[in-house]
């Protein structure tokens, strides 16, 4: 399936890129938003970041007009900081990022993602981590797979779903996605299995988050993000799960709002400290109805924005 880049145009508009800046793709994926970025450019230079190999070797057949103008860096989001600084960047003007997983990645059998797919269960983004869909399906105790379940799948039949893994595996262990969907079929209710969307689509997501530490890399990348930003710098990212979103939510709001100050305390206006950041989307931006149509992964996609402040 061709991929096709969400909320494209939204996304590098947000930034206001300015033709000699510094800028980070903290999610490559298949180039499509850092294409764009790169046309707006002139003397600036982008560091793109992906934690999947193929992904960059794919993004370099897409990005080759402008190679001179990119930098590719095989590395998770959460390491921007550290990894920009053997560059010598200490400063960005904007940061975006595309969270999840790419449609070709979900699209490819052999990587494990899809419950549409009968492939052994993988679900890496970096293909050389250790950690594995099989690995926490067939070796996780019962509380911990509860765990994951309902804190990243949010999954209200995670304890019945835990059980089903756990005496299935008894029997052998279980190697492969259908496998999984299989296990996860018999654990539900008749009138949970009758509801519109796939039944196993909740203990999947749960799954990739906990193989790729997606919301501890979440954390640490918006930090590092938002600490890189020059003044004027912004921050885009876009989100395609509860979760996900209301972590950027609460990071943006946390960073846009004044320090609590005791209003006992007698300090003037001039002398009450403010926030360092200002939101530039209270409320998140969602894909038009045009692009609904032509592409369903952009149902789910949220788009907000972050700018640090010049004064």
């Amino acid at each position: 399936m061709e991929h096709k880049s969400v909320l494209l145009h939204e996304t590098v508009d947000l930034l206001k890129v300015r033709p000699d800046g510094i800028y980070v793709d903290g999610t490559l994926g298949r180039g499509g938003h850092s294409k764009l970025l790169l046309s707006k450019l002139t003397t600036g230079h982008l560091y793109a970041f992906d934690r999947d190999e193929t992904a960059i070797e794919e993004s370099r057949k897409v990005l080759a007009g402008d190679m001179d103008k990119v930098t590719m860096i095989h590395d998770n989001f959460s390491t921007m900081k550290e990894r920009l600084s053997e560059y010598g960047v200490t400063g960005v003007d904007g940061v975006m990022m595309d969270l999840g997983v790419s449609s070709p990645q979900f699209d490819d059998p052999s990587r494990g993602f899809s419950y549409r797919f009968d492939a052994k269960l993988d679900m890496r983004m970096d293909q050389s981590q250790s950690l594995s869909a099989y690995e926490v399906v067939n070796t996780y105790s019962y509380e911990d797979l509860c765990r994951i379940l309902f804190r990243y799948g949010e999954e209200r039949n995670a304890k019945q779903i835990a059980r089903a893994i756990e005496r299935a595996r008894a029997e052998a262990p279980i190697e492969t996605t259908l496998q999984l969907v299989e296990v996860i079929k018999s654990a539900l209710p008749e009138k949970v299995l009758r509801k519109k969307g796939h039944p196993a689509k909740q203990t999947f997501q749960a799954l990739r988050i906990e193989v790729n530490h997606e919301l501890d890399s979440l954390e640490q990348g918006l930090r590092k993000a938002c600490d890189l930003l020059n003044p004027g710098g912004r921050c885009a990212v876009i989100t395609f799960q509860s979760l996900e979103d209301r972590m950027v939510k609460n990071c943006f709001r946390s960073l846009s709002s004044a320090p609590f100050r005791d209003p006992k305390l007698p300090l003037k206006e001039s002398e009450l400290e403010q926030a360092s950041f200002v939101l530039l989307t209270r409320h998140a931006i969602t894909a038009s109805e045009e692009e609904l149509e032509e592409n369903h992964r952009s149902h789910s996609a949220r788009l907000r924005g972050i700018e640090r402040k010049t004064g």
